[in-house]
């Protein structure tokens, strides 16, 4: 916000009470209700007004209050966030970072505890980010907003209260589409995102494993050559992620695992 005038905050809840977890305190104060602006309660009209912002030069970054409240929006998401570029034929695009908290554990039941990130995976037109870390998260935030094409950004609810980390106040970009390993090992190798990530690196650590820990931090474009890579030198894999698991995203890593790299797991 403080370092571009075009990047307009929108959603439910965001300004005066700086969003359900506080992403956003602060800001209205800071930068006035013409740039955090609160919506109705109207999913449709949020992702829609963003659109509209982003085709005429602005860059919103809309939240979502709960994914789980995303789908009534999914036909402006599919068929006009993640296609106009192409079906102008790249007159427009539309550069905009659509985020929202999902997944479980903070006890919010059905329809506030959901993993949909496959459906979004799905959808050519679409990039997909998921951070595991406070540091992550920004750097992943600075590196959407300043695209041209329109990115899901899936904060895991979990996280807000049980990670902690020192974030840097400059800004610094984290490059998409580019996996971390958080340990290396020769083993086995985990692959996992989001939520998982601390559950994995605890489980590696409470039993002293020689294990390779890939974060995959974006899923769409996903990070291919690390997961090969992992794969090459430990030929032995775990995914692990949060979300059903039939239709998952671990099953298309499970997938471009046997594609690809078959004759490398023993």
């Amino acid at each position: 916000l403080s370092s571009d005038d075009s990047v307009i905050l929108l959603g439910e809840d965001i300004g005066i009470d700086g969003g359900v977890f506080r992403v956003t305190d602060g800001l209205l104060a800071k930068y006035g209700a013409e740039r955090v602006i609160d919506t109705p309660l109207e999913e449709l009209g949020i992702v829609g007004m963003a659109i509209g912002m982003a085709i005429q030069g602005l860059r919103p970054i809309p939240e979502i209050q709960f994914q789980d409240f995303i789908y009534t929006a999914m036909d402006q998401i599919i068929n006009q966030m993640a296609k106009i570029r192409f079906r102008s034929g790249g007159e427009y695009y539309c550069p905009m970072v659509l985020r929202t908290p999902y997944g479980g554990g903070v006890k919010g039941g059905l329809y506030h505890s959901q993993s949909g990130e496959s459906y979004f995976a799905h959808t050519a037109g679409l990039t997909v980010v998921t951070p595991s870390n406070p540091y992550d998260a920004k750097g992943l935030l600075v590196s959407a907003a300043q695209g041209d094409d329109p990115v899901i950004f899936l904060e895991p609810k979990r996280l807000y209260r049980t990670t902690k980390q020192e974030v840097p106040d400059d800004l610094y970009k984290i490059p998409i589409g580019k996996a971390e390993v958080l340990q290396t090992g020769d083993d086995l190798t985990f692959i996992t995102y989001g939520s998982m990530v601390p559950t994995v690196m605890d489980t590696v650590k409470k039993n002293n494993l020689n294990a390779e820990v890939l974060d995959l931090r974006t899923l769409v474009p996903v990070d291919k050559n690390a997961i090969m890579q992992s794969v090459q030198k430990t030929g032995r894999i775990i995914i692990v992620h949060e979300a059903p698991r039939t239709g998952g995203f671990g099953a298309e890593i499970s997938a471009m695992i046997t594609e690809r790299g078959i004759d490398f797991l023993y």
